[in-house]
């Protein structure tokens, strides 16, 4: 989806929303064990962020739950149908809250089932393993079927993934129309302000939040030049200087912890934005172009998750790349700590979580801070 995933990083378009390649999963007997997955050998990113080490120590409690704003997942997915907190799940388009399976199913994108996977698909001898396969996911949809993510449906999916127990949220989106909202632009100022609210709101009923940088290939932390703002031919496209009054929302919110991508080399994704003081942690997002130079494409380098084909309705897996899956890494790795460490406290957010200081470094060894 272009919204989710909009880039100009060397030259070409990256479009995490589309399935790269789909592969078959045999089912085989569940052993407990992410590796005795069918699938476990295609999944690089697992070993990069020591998964089966981390597994020996726990695979997350039910009674933490990770709320997924997206694009809806699939209930019928065999990775998933067990996985999902149907109770906690709604589709917040328009700012409405419809709690029907149907509505928080995904339309048109598979893109947060994808995400869904990457943090919790079950140990169940079927297709892939998840981050955090003992927590729950609850889908919270608040990508539209022309794949925008407008204010209205961000506000509602934070507030009701606060109200309705969510320690953890994954946004791996920025909100249109404009990939970069300026406080001192009075059509993009109440875009701050609302979502910032809601922001703060989930942090003080104890809701870690968690985005994506974005795949735009910028440093957030220094000006640059945004050409590709409004998206949805609301206003003509505008050549915008992005100063210190414009973030990326949710990413530059603050509180939220933002997440840039990495591939199988642990280098930077050709197509993560990045910034000191902006992004505090760094995940496998995948790099398709990274050891062949750019063509042809690895398609293996990219992450292999779950996904829902929308238009034959049916179940599969396949791999897709972004920071949009640099950020459910990153969430499955705070609901295990969560899991190991449930009196967690944030200082200065209320009853919110910390941030886990030993598992972010281990996602892969690094930081983005220089």
């Amino acid at each position: 989806m272009e919204s989710v995933a909009s880039t100009t990083g060397l030259g070409t378009q990256l479009d995490d929303g589309g399935t790269l390649e789909t592969v078959d999963a045999t089912a085989q007997a569940a052993t407990g064990n992410p590796t005795g997955e069918p699938l476990w050998g295609l999944q690089w990113d697992m070993p990069q962020i020591h998964l089966p080490e981390v597994h020996a120590v726990t695979t997350g409690s039910p009674n933490v739950v990770v709320g997924v704003l997206d694009s809806g997942i699939s209930s019928t997915h065999p990775d998933l149908a067990t996985q999902i907190a149907k109770d906690k799940s709604t589709s917040c388009l328009g700012g409405m809250i419809d709690t029907a399976e149907a509505a928080w199913n995904p339309t048109t994108s598979d893109h947060g089932t994808h995400v869904a996977g990457t943090i919790a698909a079950a140990i169940n001898g079927v297709g892939v393993a998840g981050v955090a396969p003992g927590v729950k996911v609850a889908s919270v949809k608040v990508v539209n079927d022309d794949g925008f993510i407008y204010p209205e449906a961000a506000v509602c999916g934070f507030i009701w993934a606060a109200e309705h127990g969510m320690q953890i949220t994954n946004n791996s989106y920025f909100i249109d129309p404009w990939e970069f909202n300026c406080r001192n632009d009075a059509r993009q100022r109440p875009v701050w302000q609302a979502v910032q609210r809601a922001i703060r709101y989930s942090q003080n009923k104890g809701v870690l939040n968690i985005a994506s940088a974005g795949n735009s290939n910028v440093n957030l932390q220094h000006k640059f030049i945004d050409s590709g703002s409004p998206n949805d031919g609301s206003f003509p496209v505008e050549d915008r200087t992005i100063t210190g009054a414009c973030v990326d929302l949710p990413a530059e919110a603050p509180g939220v912890v933002t997440v840039s991508a990495v591939g199988p080399t642990q280098q930077k994704s050709y197509y993560s934005s990045y910034g000191q003081g902006v992004v505090e942690v760094t995940a496998p997002g995948g790099d398709t172009r990274f050891r062949t130079g750019g063509s042809p494409s690895t398609l293996s380098d990219a992450i292999l998750s779950t996904t829902f084909n929308t238009v034959t309705k049916t179940n599969g897996w396949g791999y897709k790349q972004g920071t949009s899956m640099s950020g459910p890494h990153a969430a499955g790795v705070a609901a295990l700590a969560l899991s190991a460490h449930p009196n967690m406290n944030r200082p200065g957010f209320g009853s919110g979580y910390d941030v886990p200081r030993v598992p972010w470094s281990r996602v892969n060894g690094l930081r983005l801070r220089t």
